[in-house]
């Protein structure tokens, strides 16, 4: 008998947290703790030592957030797989939890079969976890995009971006939704030190790192996935 992912969930609304147990449990995973404060949280994860954590980023105040809850949780729990589902979608709250080690980070505007969907994905290895890759460079260097990382995926976009495609027709080749286009753009933006698609282009060609003869990309139709779901730099 296949036994049933192990999850402690973390949000300081006990309404929102009723409605993620109903989701996941009809999913076939097993929620086996609920929290309104990190410190619980931490209790129970030690007590059951669950497959999964999903949790929230801010917390009332208990003398920790959702992220340094994330981080200790891990710690803890070396096993443990970590999923933010969180209001905040500015590409700050969403680096830093990918940098604590979340596994994926899910926006609460999506819809409940988007979150079950990415949860098992991830634990059962058909969604890859989240992986930070950014600008790295020696300490006291100058930050002049001499050591510039970007991630397959994030190469593969900005070269279309390069070819003059937008958004709404990256996603249908990738197959993903424009959100996700949107957040790994920033992703790209950030690293390059730029703002916009145009500055963005002109500092990749400067870099070598587009094409110089790019491929010829067929526009294809595809399903809709109707997921907004943020799994950032990461390998698709």
């Amino acid at each position: 008998m296949v036994m049933p992912f192990t999850v402690v969930l973390l949000d300081q609304h006990p309404l929102w947290l009723g409605a993620v147990v109903q989701v996941l449990e009809n999913e076939g995973m097993k929620v086996v703790g609920q929290a309104t404060r990190p410190k619980r949280a931490l209790e129970l994860i030690e007590r059951h030592e669950p497959v999964a954590f999903v949790t929230e980023i801010m917390m009332p105040s208990d003398g920790m957030n959702g992220i340094a809850c994330l981080r200790e949780a891990l710690e803890r729990v070396p096993t443990l797989t970590a999923i933010v589902l969180s209001a905040y979608d500015d590409p700050r709250h969403i680096d830093e939890a990918l940098q604590a080690g979340a596994a994926a980070y899910v926006i609460k505007t999506a819809r409940p079969n988007a979150l079950a969907s990415t949860i098992r994905g991830v634990l059962e290895h058909t969604v890859p976890s989240a992986r930070w890759e950014g600008a790295t460079r020696a300490k006291g260097q100058a930050t002049d995009h001499e050591f510039l990382v970007l991630t397959p995926r994030q190469g593969e976009m900005l070269q279309l971006v390069a070819e003059g495609f937008s958004n709404a027709q990256i996603a249908k080749m990738l197959w993903v939704t424009a959100q996700t286009v949107k957040f790994h753009l920033a992703n790209v933006y950030r690293v390059l030190g730029v703002s916009s698609r145009t500055q963005a282009v002109r500092v990749a060609q400067a870099r070598g790192l587009l094409s110089p003869t790019p491929p010829q990309v067929a526009l294809v139709g595809h399903r809709d996935l109707d997921l907004d779901v943020e799994i950032g730099a990461v390998h698709l």
